[in-house]
């Protein structure tokens, strides 16, 4: 096997609100010394990559855009094999709208060719409502992430796209395509993106309904962290485990167990 490569997600992970989760941003400086791939993904549509990469390199780490691989990335890279110069009614905020342009989309207001729901922190029930009447006259439906909340901090949540999308999906008795994780959509593009093979491919998550899951089930070496969403009493709940559980990412700086994951001598993977 060639040298393994990394997908990471971020809130719980390596950050949390606007602090790095401690061993964080020594963990990254080890991957670029060492010449580890790695790529951030975020099931997040409100921010370029750009954006995001300006928020970490605030907390300091030592990224860049291309190191960003966000689910509206994701979905306008699906849209474009789909189709070129398509049309979009979308609810959703500057991340998403601007990776639509980039692929040639045009966002309307009328027979759209898909509707695209993304995450929105002004979303309003009338822009539902027509999403919900375009939808019945023939549009696709695409979600960026079907994740049903988002955390905002001071253990408070909102809404997420998932929520806005059910409500559509009620509505229309059709259901969404959805591209984040745990699709294999993106997942699969963030491997390419890294020129990984599967067995070559770990990913870190906090979360085992998109991170684990959508990676589990593409082969991928899982790496569970209990600093996030997931705690260490939920993993009873699920049919499917991690190959790996640490309490936080400051965990993977030890050699011995760094070389223990790349090699997978611990551990199982319950999807095989």
């Amino acid at each position: 096997m060639n040298k393994p490569g990394f997908l990471i997600d971020m809130d719980g992970v390596v950050y949390k609100g606007s602090q790095p989760i401690p061993g964080a941003l020594d963990f990254i400086d080890f991957l670029k010394a060492a010449g580890f791939p790695f790529l951030f993904l975020t099931n997040n549509s409100q921010r370029t990559n750009r954006d995001v990469c300006y928020k970490l390199q605030r907390m300091g780490f030592d990224v860049q855009d291309e190191d960003i691989f966000t689910c509206g990335m994701a979905t306008a890279k699906y849209l474009a094999s789909r189709k070129e110069s398509g049309t979009a009614y979308v609810i959703g905020e500057g991340g998403l709208l601007t990776e639509l342009h980039s692929i040639g989309y045009s966002i309307v207001d009328e027979s759209p060719d898909y509707v695209i729901i993304g995450e929105g922190r002004t979303i309003m029930l009338e822009s539902v409502d027509k999403a919900i009447n375009m939808v019945m006259n023939g549009a696709k439906l695409i979600a960026t992430n079907m994740d049903p909340n988002c955390p905002v901090g001071n253990g408070k949540f909102r809404a997420g796209c998932g929520a806005f999308v059910s409500m559509i999906e009620c509505a229309t008795g059709k259901k969404a395509f959805s591209v984040g994780k745990p699709s294999p959509v993106m997942m699969r593009m963030a491997r390419k993106k890294l020129d990984l093979s599967t067995d070559e491919t770990i990913m870190i998550g906090d979360t085992m309904s998109t991170d684990i899951l959508g990676a589990g089930t593409m082969g991928f070496t899982t790496v569970l962290t209990l600093s996030g969403v997931t705690k260490k009493e939920d993993l009873d709940q699920f049919s499917y485990a991690p190959d790996f559980v640490i309490d936080s990412i400051k965990d993977l700086l030890e050699p011995g167990f760094f070389q223990d994951v790349i090699r997978k001598k611990k551990g199982y993977n319950s999807f095989v």
